[in-house]
Protein backbone atom coordinates (compact mmCIF):
# COMPACT_ATOMS: atom_id res chain seq x y z
CA UNK A 1 0.00 0.00 0.00
CA UNK A 2 2.90 2.18 0.55
CA UNK A 3 4.22 1.64 -2.39
CA UNK A 4 1.47 3.53 -4.39
CA UNK A 5 1.66 6.42 -2.56
CA UNK A 6 5.89 7.27 -3.97
CA UNK A 7 4.50 8.54 -6.93
CA UNK A 8 2.68 12.18 -6.84
CA UNK A 9 -0.65 11.16 -6.30
CA UNK A 10 -2.39 12.69 -3.65
CA UNK A 11 -3.72 10.21 -0.94
CA UNK A 12 -7.73 10.21 -1.28
CA UNK A 13 -9.51 10.72 2.40
CA UNK A 14 -12.80 9.70 3.56
CA UNK A 15 -12.88 12.94 6.56
CA UNK A 16 -15.92 11.24 8.61
CA UNK A 17 -17.28 13.59 10.50
CA UNK A 18 -21.59 14.56 11.65
CA UNK A 19 -22.95 11.33 12.49
CA UNK A 20 -26.32 10.30 14.80
CA UNK A 21 -24.93 10.84 18.37
CA UNK A 22 -25.59 13.43 20.84
CA UNK A 23 -22.08 14.93 19.82
CA UNK A 24 -22.74 15.40 16.50
CA UNK A 25 -21.97 19.16 16.74
CA UNK A 26 -18.61 18.63 18.47
CA UNK A 27 -17.88 15.94 15.97
CA UNK A 28 -18.75 18.19 12.89
CA UNK A 29 -16.54 21.30 14.40
CA UNK A 30 -13.88 18.69 14.64
CA UNK A 31 -14.45 18.03 11.20
CA UNK A 32 -14.05 21.71 10.38
CA UNK A 33 -10.67 22.16 12.07
CA UNK A 34 -9.35 18.71 10.09
CA UNK A 35 -10.45 19.96 6.74
CA UNK A 36 -8.92 22.87 6.97
CA UNK A 37 -6.04 21.76 8.37
CA UNK A 38 -4.93 19.03 5.79
CA UNK A 39 -2.69 20.06 3.31
CA UNK A 40 -4.37 19.23 -0.16
CA UNK A 41 -1.06 19.36 -1.85
CA UNK A 42 -1.11 16.04 -0.83
CA UNK A 43 -4.30 15.10 0.15
CA UNK A 44 -7.59 14.87 -1.30
CA UNK A 45 -10.09 14.98 1.23
CA UNK A 46 -13.62 14.59 0.84
CA UNK A 47 -15.95 15.34 3.89
CA UNK A 48 -18.47 12.72 4.62
CA UNK A 49 -21.42 13.23 6.83
CA UNK A 50 -23.07 9.74 7.49
CA UNK A 51 -26.09 10.45 8.78
CA UNK A 52 -26.47 12.70 5.25
CA UNK A 53 -24.79 10.48 2.51
CA UNK A 54 -23.35 7.14 4.00
CA UNK A 55 -23.39 5.72 0.26
CA UNK A 56 -20.71 8.19 -0.97
CA UNK A 57 -18.42 5.92 1.32
CA UNK A 58 -19.92 2.31 0.98
CA UNK A 59 -20.28 3.12 -2.74
CA UNK A 60 -16.94 3.79 -3.65
CA UNK A 61 -14.49 1.83 -0.84
CA UNK A 62 -12.00 1.76 -4.11
CA UNK A 63 -12.25 5.68 -4.08
CA UNK A 64 -10.60 6.24 -1.14
CA UNK A 65 -6.92 5.44 0.50
CA UNK A 66 -7.78 5.92 4.39
CA UNK A 67 -10.77 6.91 6.57
CA UNK A 68 -10.08 9.89 8.81
CA UNK A 69 -12.95 9.48 11.63
CA UNK A 70 -13.79 12.04 13.66
CA UNK A 71 -16.85 10.53 14.52
CA UNK A 72 -17.98 10.95 18.43
CA UNK A 73 -20.54 9.11 20.20
CA UNK A 74 -22.44 5.95 19.12
CA UNK A 75 -22.56 4.74 16.03
CA UNK A 76 -19.21 6.57 15.61
CA UNK A 77 -16.97 5.58 18.58
CA UNK A 78 -18.40 2.23 19.79
CA UNK A 79 -17.41 -0.35 16.66
CA UNK A 80 -20.15 0.41 14.16
CA UNK A 81 -18.77 2.50 12.02
CA UNK A 82 -14.88 0.59 12.83
CA UNK A 83 -16.53 -2.22 11.45
CA UNK A 84 -18.32 -1.36 8.42
CA UNK A 85 -15.02 0.35 6.95
CA UNK A 86 -13.52 -2.93 8.10
CA UNK A 87 -15.66 -4.68 5.65
CA UNK A 88 -15.10 -2.00 2.93
CA UNK A 89 -11.28 -3.21 3.52
CA UNK A 90 -9.83 0.80 3.64
CA UNK A 91 -7.41 1.80 6.21
CA UNK A 92 -8.91 3.40 9.42
CA UNK A 93 -7.30 6.68 11.16
CA UNK A 94 -8.07 4.89 14.48
CA UNK A 95 -9.08 1.96 16.90
CA UNK A 96 -10.75 -1.62 15.14
CA UNK A 97 -14.05 -2.84 16.37
CA UNK A 98 -12.65 -4.18 19.92
CA UNK A 99 -10.58 -1.19 20.75
CA UNK A 100 -13.32 1.09 19.75
CA UNK A 101 -16.29 -1.03 22.12
CA UNK A 102 -14.77 -1.95 24.40
CA UNK A 103 -13.36 1.43 25.27
CA UNK A 104 -16.71 3.22 24.85
CA UNK A 105 -18.67 0.89 27.23
CA UNK A 106 -17.46 2.30 30.63
CA UNK A 107 -17.95 -0.74 32.52
CA UNK A 108 -15.70 -2.90 30.30
CA UNK A 109 -12.66 -0.56 29.93
CA UNK A 110 -12.55 -0.30 34.03
CA UNK A 111 -12.66 -4.26 34.21
CA UNK A 112 -9.80 -4.95 31.27
CA UNK A 113 -8.39 -1.54 33.07
CA UNK A 114 -7.99 -3.52 36.57
CA UNK A 115 -7.01 -6.71 34.84
CA UNK A 116 -3.75 -4.99 33.34
CA UNK A 117 -2.55 -3.39 36.74
CA UNK A 118 -4.13 -0.30 36.59
CA UNK A 119 -5.98 1.54 39.50
CA UNK A 120 -10.05 2.68 38.94
CA UNK A 121 -12.75 4.60 41.37
CA UNK A 122 -14.74 2.49 42.86
CA UNK A 123 -18.14 1.98 41.67
CA UNK A 124 -21.18 0.23 41.12
CA UNK A 125 -23.37 -0.18 37.84
CA UNK A 126 -27.54 0.22 37.75
CA UNK A 127 -30.01 -0.91 35.10
CA UNK A 128 -32.90 0.95 34.90
CA UNK A 129 -35.22 -2.02 35.14
CA UNK A 130 -33.05 -3.07 38.47
CA UNK A 131 -33.79 -1.61 41.99
CA UNK A 132 -32.24 2.12 42.78
CA UNK A 133 -31.25 1.94 46.27
CA UNK A 134 -29.71 5.41 47.11
CA UNK A 135 -28.85 4.70 50.84
CA UNK A 136 -26.85 1.54 50.39
CA UNK A 137 -25.08 3.18 47.16
CA UNK A 138 -23.67 5.78 49.61
CA UNK A 139 -23.21 4.05 52.61
CA UNK A 140 -21.09 1.70 50.12
CA UNK A 141 -19.30 4.24 48.20
CA UNK A 142 -19.42 7.67 50.31
CA UNK A 143 -20.02 10.72 49.11
CA UNK A 144 -19.30 12.84 46.37
CA UNK A 145 -20.36 10.35 44.03
CA UNK A 146 -20.32 10.80 40.00
CA UNK A 147 -22.79 9.30 37.89
CA UNK A 148 -22.87 8.89 33.99
CA UNK A 149 -24.49 6.64 31.64
CA UNK A 150 -21.85 3.75 30.94
CA UNK A 151 -21.86 4.68 26.91
CA UNK A 152 -21.98 8.10 26.20
CA UNK A 153 -18.83 10.66 25.93
CA UNK A 154 -18.24 14.12 26.23
CA UNK A 155 -19.51 13.96 30.00
CA UNK A 156 -22.95 14.02 28.69
CA UNK A 157 -25.45 13.01 31.35
CA UNK A 158 -22.84 13.42 33.89
CA UNK A 159 -23.27 14.58 37.74
CA UNK A 160 -21.31 15.25 40.48
CA UNK A 161 -23.56 14.56 43.36
CA UNK A 162 -22.41 15.89 47.08
CA UNK A 163 -25.67 14.56 48.86
CA UNK A 164 -28.76 12.07 48.36
CA UNK A 165 -31.14 14.61 46.53
CA UNK A 166 -28.46 15.14 43.97
CA UNK A 167 -27.54 11.68 43.61
CA UNK A 168 -31.16 10.85 43.07
CA UNK A 169 -31.32 13.75 40.36
CA UNK A 170 -27.58 12.54 38.41
CA UNK A 171 -29.53 8.86 38.64
CA UNK A 172 -32.61 10.27 37.08
CA UNK A 173 -30.57 11.92 34.13
CA UNK A 174 -28.08 9.73 33.76
CA UNK A 175 -30.70 7.00 32.80
CA UNK A 176 -31.86 9.52 29.97
CA UNK A 177 -29.32 8.47 27.80
CA UNK A 178 -29.02 4.99 28.50
CA UNK A 179 -30.12 1.86 29.51
CA UNK A 180 -26.80 1.25 32.22
CA UNK A 181 -25.05 3.73 34.28
CA UNK A 182 -22.15 4.02 36.43
CA UNK A 183 -22.60 5.27 39.94
CA UNK A 184 -18.60 5.71 41.25
CA UNK A 185 -16.65 7.64 44.23
CA UNK A 186 -15.80 10.96 43.02
CA UNK A 187 -11.54 11.25 43.43
CA UNK A 188 -10.47 14.89 44.39
CA UNK A 189 -7.41 15.10 43.01
CA UNK A 190 -5.53 16.59 39.61
CA UNK A 191 -6.90 16.06 36.37
CA UNK A 192 -4.45 14.67 33.71
CA UNK A 193 -4.72 14.00 30.42
CA UNK A 194 -2.20 11.43 28.18
CA UNK A 195 -2.43 11.36 24.44
CA UNK A 196 -1.14 8.26 22.90
CA UNK A 197 0.09 7.84 19.17
CA UNK A 198 -0.03 4.08 18.01
CA UNK A 199 2.01 2.47 15.79
CA UNK A 200 4.87 -0.06 16.06
CA UNK A 201 6.17 1.17 19.07
CA UNK A 202 3.76 3.31 21.33
CA UNK A 203 4.76 7.32 21.85
CA UNK A 204 2.71 10.30 24.05
CA UNK A 205 2.77 13.39 23.64
CA UNK A 206 3.08 16.08 26.18
CA UNK A 207 0.95 15.85 29.51
CA UNK A 208 -1.86 18.41 29.76
CA UNK A 209 -3.21 19.08 33.23
CA UNK A 210 -7.04 20.51 33.26
CA UNK A 211 -8.92 23.03 35.59
CA UNK A 212 -12.81 23.12 35.12
CA UNK A 213 -14.12 26.45 34.97
CA UNK A 214 -17.85 25.37 34.37
CA UNK A 215 -18.96 25.25 37.74
CA UNK A 216 -19.42 21.69 37.95
CA UNK A 217 -16.43 20.80 40.02
CA UNK A 218 -15.47 18.60 36.94
CA UNK A 219 -14.31 18.30 33.45
CA UNK A 220 -18.17 18.73 32.28
CA UNK A 221 -19.40 19.10 28.37
CA UNK A 222 -19.42 23.10 28.94
CA UNK A 223 -15.92 23.18 30.17
CA UNK A 224 -14.83 20.89 27.33
CA UNK A 225 -16.78 23.08 24.62
CA UNK A 226 -17.17 26.49 26.04
CA UNK A 227 -14.66 29.21 25.83
CA UNK A 228 -13.12 29.50 29.07
CA UNK A 229 -15.00 26.83 30.10
CA UNK A 230 -11.43 25.36 31.25
CA UNK A 231 -7.89 25.81 31.53
CA UNK A 232 -4.97 23.85 30.47
CA UNK A 233 -1.52 23.41 31.48
CA UNK A 234 0.61 22.02 28.72
CA UNK A 235 3.26 20.60 29.58
CA UNK A 236 1.56 20.22 32.97
CA UNK A 237 4.26 21.08 35.85
CA UNK A 238 5.06 17.35 37.32
CA UNK A 239 8.12 15.77 38.61
CA UNK A 240 9.82 13.73 36.05
CA UNK A 241 9.34 10.47 37.61
CA UNK A 242 5.40 11.20 38.11
CA UNK A 243 5.20 12.27 34.52
CA UNK A 244 6.65 8.82 33.52
CA UNK A 245 4.66 7.01 35.22
CA UNK A 246 1.42 8.67 33.62
CA UNK A 247 2.71 8.07 30.19
CA UNK A 248 2.84 4.43 31.61
CA UNK A 249 -0.26 4.16 32.66
CA UNK A 250 -1.83 5.68 29.31
CA UNK A 251 0.21 3.39 27.08
CA UNK A 252 -1.05 0.59 29.50
CA UNK A 253 -4.35 1.47 29.12
CA UNK A 254 -3.96 1.87 24.90
CA UNK A 255 -2.08 -1.71 24.74
CA UNK A 256 -5.32 -3.37 27.07
CA UNK A 257 -8.09 -1.96 25.13
CA UNK A 258 -6.75 -2.92 21.69
CA UNK A 259 -6.48 0.69 20.36
CA UNK A 260 -4.74 1.55 17.43
CA UNK A 261 -3.47 4.78 15.93
CA UNK A 262 -4.43 7.17 18.47
CA UNK A 263 -5.76 7.47 22.38
CA UNK A 264 -6.39 9.53 25.32
CA UNK A 265 -6.23 8.35 28.30
CA UNK A 266 -7.54 11.06 31.23
CA UNK A 267 -6.50 10.10 34.92
CA UNK A 268 -6.75 11.34 38.32
CA UNK A 269 -3.25 11.87 40.33
CA UNK A 270 -4.38 11.64 43.52
CA UNK A 271 -0.83 11.81 45.87
CA UNK A 272 1.36 9.63 44.70
CA UNK A 273 -1.92 7.09 43.16
CA UNK A 274 -2.76 7.19 39.38
CA UNK A 275 -6.56 6.37 38.84
CA UNK A 276 -7.58 5.97 35.18
CA UNK A 277 -10.97 7.50 34.41
CA UNK A 278 -11.51 6.56 30.84
CA UNK A 279 -9.94 6.33 27.20
CA UNK A 280 -11.30 7.99 24.81
CA UNK A 281 -10.15 6.13 20.98
CA UNK A 282 -11.60 9.28 18.81
CA UNK A 283 -10.25 12.37 20.53
CA UNK A 284 -11.82 15.57 19.95
CA UNK A 285 -9.79 17.85 17.16
CA UNK A 286 -12.08 20.84 17.56
CA UNK A 287 -9.35 24.42 17.91
CA UNK A 288 -10.06 23.69 21.64
CA UNK A 289 -9.29 20.03 22.26
CA UNK A 290 -6.78 18.60 24.06
CA UNK A 291 -5.00 16.53 21.54
CA UNK A 292 -3.71 19.43 19.19
CA UNK A 293 -2.76 21.14 22.13
CA UNK A 294 -0.25 17.96 23.13
CA UNK A 295 0.77 18.04 19.77
CA UNK A 296 1.63 21.49 19.51
CA UNK A 297 3.43 21.93 22.58
CA UNK A 298 5.70 19.04 20.92
CA UNK A 299 6.09 20.94 18.15
CA UNK A 300 3.41 19.62 15.58
CA UNK A 301 1.05 21.87 14.05
CA UNK A 302 -2.09 20.03 13.39
CA UNK A 303 -1.01 19.37 9.56
CA UNK A 304 2.47 17.47 10.84
CA UNK A 305 -0.08 16.09 13.26
CA UNK A 306 -2.42 14.73 10.47
CA UNK A 307 0.01 13.32 8.28
CA UNK A 308 1.54 12.15 11.28
CA UNK A 309 -2.03 9.85 11.83
CA UNK A 310 -2.66 8.96 8.70
CA UNK A 311 1.62 7.10 8.14
CA UNK A 312 0.56 5.05 11.20
CA UNK A 313 -2.58 4.41 9.64
CA UNK A 314 -1.67 3.52 6.41
CA UNK A 315 1.69 2.07 7.90
CA UNK A 316 -0.38 -0.53 10.32
CA UNK A 317 -2.58 -1.50 7.14
CA UNK A 318 0.55 -2.81 5.31
CA UNK A 319 1.76 -4.59 8.30
CA UNK A 320 -1.96 -6.33 8.65
CA UNK A 321 -1.73 -7.61 5.15
CA UNK A 322 1.77 -8.72 4.93
CA UNK A 323 1.04 -10.65 8.31
CA UNK A 324 -1.98 -11.95 6.35
CA UNK A 325 0.20 -13.00 3.61
CA UNK A 326 2.63 -14.73 5.47
CA UNK A 327 -0.05 -17.02 7.20
CA UNK A 328 -2.47 -17.12 4.35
Amino acid sequence: MEAKHKNMQKIRVALLAGGWSREREVSMASGDAVYEAFDKGKYDVERIDPARNLQTLVGGPGNFDVVFSVLHGKRGEDGCMQGLVEILGIPMVGSGVLGSAVSMNKQIAKDVYCRAGLKVAPYSVLSKDGPVKVGELIEKLGLPLVVKPVEEGSSIGMSLCRDEKEVLKGIELAFEHGEEIMVEVFLDGREITCCVIGGQSLETLPLIEIFSRSGAGFFDYAAKYSPGGAAEICPAVLADSTAERLSVAAKTAHRALHCGVWSRTDMILQGDDIFVLETNTLPGMTRRSLFPLAARTAGLNLSDLLDRLVRVALESADAGELLAAQHG
